[in-house]
């Protein structure tokens, strides 16, 4: 059964996604910086990351996790 993702701050979520092998693209004059990460399969996949929030909910994280192509075990892993 999949482990529930606490919630983190933008900062926080940052560092899980760089520890799972993503990479910051870009960010321009938004609020939202792109992060890129090669999956398993060799596909590269993006997401843009909401930055400066004190707390991003479970369900957004969960979210730019699956659209990096992080697997259900990828994501247990960076939560233990």
């Amino acid at each position: 059964m999949p482990k529930k993702v606490p919630p983190l701050s933008s900062k926080e979520f940052v560092r899980l996604l760089e520890r799972g092998g993503a990479r910051f693209v870009r960010q321009r004059r938004t609020d939202h910086a792109i992060y890129e990460r090669m999956t398993a399969t060799g596909e590269l996949k993006r997401a843009p990351v909401i930055m400066g929030k004190r707390e991003l909910t479970p369900a957004y994280q969960k979210l730019v996790l699956r659209q990096l192509g992080f697997t259900v075990q990828e994501i247990d892993n960076l939560i233990e």
